[in-house]
Parts: structure tokens; C-alpha cells; sequence
């Protein structure tokens, strides 16, 4: 097992994509502190876990209340140890479907606003305490607007770009602790409720079928297809991982080859 005796935080696990990793963490041997604003959701992935044998707890909490996460960190600290991995998986809440020149400024700024301190809050409380123990993981998703402009996806990019050059920022600065930074950037995945929703709104746009607009973007990417959920998963864990020990201030590209790096 890849993450035994690990303990990692997912924020946003209620999420496809932050279930997906909850799970994987968990079949890896990780506990998993699973959390988000809607409890239901993230009580569904840790029964999921404990029905496959593995440890998971749920709890409700808000990425972007600081002292909410600075005082569940301090509490897994002192009940668990201390955490190893931290992920962001927080959804941005991203309004696309518009042209910048028809969104109000309010509406482009949205996942920008709710990027920034969300992933500041988190990733730098998780870097403390990942310092006193000598060394941890900070994890976060982007998507390949970060670098390769899309119309009509509104703030979406932005907010991923500076995401990114965040991980970038804080690798740098927490790597002499042993603090691994590392930001995985996907091309959706066509399997996530909200990727979905996405893509049908491109479609309509484009003027095809939300399948056909699938074959487009799968049509750009060197494998000729589009990442699964659990893929992405995969990676996450592998990064997360010792075995990827020497990996820290990257971008890990897990588009299926629709950008080259």
C-alpha cells in the first residue's frame, strides 16, 4: 500500500473528484478526513470507504473559513498525529457559458475569489504542521484552460492559473521542511458530474451535441481520449506517495497529452 499509515485531508471530498481521491487514498492504506459544506455528500464517500475496509471520517467544513481549518487541523494533530497529505478539491463555483464582454465583473471573478483564500487557508495551515513533523504532501487540481485559453470558460482559467502559481510559490518556499507542493492539471473528466454540466453548456454554444463536443476535445489530445476519474485518482495517489519523493513545485500533467510541457 502506497499511503499506509498516512492521514490526508480532502477538502472538496464530497466532489467527484475529491471522492475519487478519497477513495483511492483510502484503498492505498491512508485514513481519510473527508470534508466539505455538504455532509450528506461526504457521509456517502466515507460509508463507501468503510464498506471497502478502509478508515474515513466526515466532517462539514468550509475551505474558506480559516479558523474552521486551522482548528480541524489542530484537532486531527492531536487525536491522529498530524496530517501527511492535504487536498484541495474544492469546486469554484465558476459561471461559463459567456463571452467575458457579456459577465459582470462579480460573475468572473467568482471562482478567482473563491480559488485564492480557499487554497492560501488550507495549503499553508497543512505546510505548519507538515513542518514540525519533518515533512508532508499539499495536493491541488487545475484544468488545462490554466495555460491554454478556451472561450467562454469566464474566470475558470484564471482562477486555475493562480492556482498554480501558487503551488509554484509555496513549493519554493516550504521544501527546505521536507513539504512537497504539487498541483495536478487535467482535461476534465467527462465522468464528473460537473465537467458534464460543462461540457453540455459548450456544446450548445458550438452548436452540437454535448457528445460531440466530447469527441472534439478528446480529438486535440494525444491519446485520442479524455482522462477518467479514476485516473486522475491514480496520479493523485502516486503523488502523494514516497515513491514520487523527489517531485516537489510541478505541475503534473494528466491531460492525456493535449498539452505537451
Amino acid at each position: 500500500m502506497l499511503l499506509k499509515n498516512k492521514n490526508a485531508i480532502i477538502y472538496g471530498a464530497g466532489g467527484a473528484i475529491g471522492g475519487a481521491v478519497a477513495r483511492a487514498f483510502a484503498r492505498e492504506g491512508a485514513k481519510v478526513f473527508c470534508t466539505g459544506r455538504t455532509l450528506s455528500k461526504l457521509q456517502a464517500v466515507a460509508t463507501d470507504i468503510r464498506k471497502e475496509g478502509g478508515w474515513a471520517e466526515a466532517v462539514k467544513l468550509d475551505a474558506l473559513d480559516k479558523n474552521s481549518v486551522e482548528a480541524y487541523l489542530e484537532c486531527i494533530a492531536k487525536k491522529d498525529g498530524g496530517i501527511d497529505i492535504s487536498f484541495n478539491a474544492i469546486g469554484l463555483d465558476d459561471i461559463q457559458g459567456l463571452p467575458l464582454t457579456q459577465m459582470t465583473h462579480a460573475q468572473f471573478a467568482l471562482p478567482i475569489v473563491n480559488a485564492i483564500p480557499s487554497h492560501f487557508y488550507t495549503a499553508t495551515a497543512a505546510a505548519r504542521h507538515m513542518a514540525r513533523k519533518g515533512g508532508g504532501v499539499i495536493l491541488a487540481i487545475t484544468a488545462n484552460v490554466a495555460v491554454k485559453p478556451m472561450p467562454h470558460s469566464g474566470g475558470f482559467g484564471v482562477a486555475c492559473a493562480a492556482i498554480e502559481s501558487f503551488c509554484r510559490q509555496l513549493a519554493v518556499e516550504v521544501g527546505k521542511q521536507g513539504v512537497r507542493v504539487i498541483c495536478l492539471r487535467s482535461a476534465g473528466s467527462p465522468d464528473a458530474p460537473g465537467v458534464d454540466e460543462v461540457f453540455n453548456q459548450h456544446a450548445e454554444k458550438a452548436g452540437i451535441t454535448r457528445d460531440e463536443f466530447e469527441m472534439e476535445m478528446a480529438k486535440v489530445t494525444m491519446l485520442k481520449r479524455l482522462p477518467k476519474l479514476h485516473e486522475i485518482a491514480n496520479v493523485a495517489v502516486l503523488m502523494a506517495s514516497d515513491r514520487a519523493n523527489i517531485i516537489t513545485g510541478a505541475i503534473t500533467n494528466v491531460t492525456c497529452g493535449e498539452i505537451a510541457d
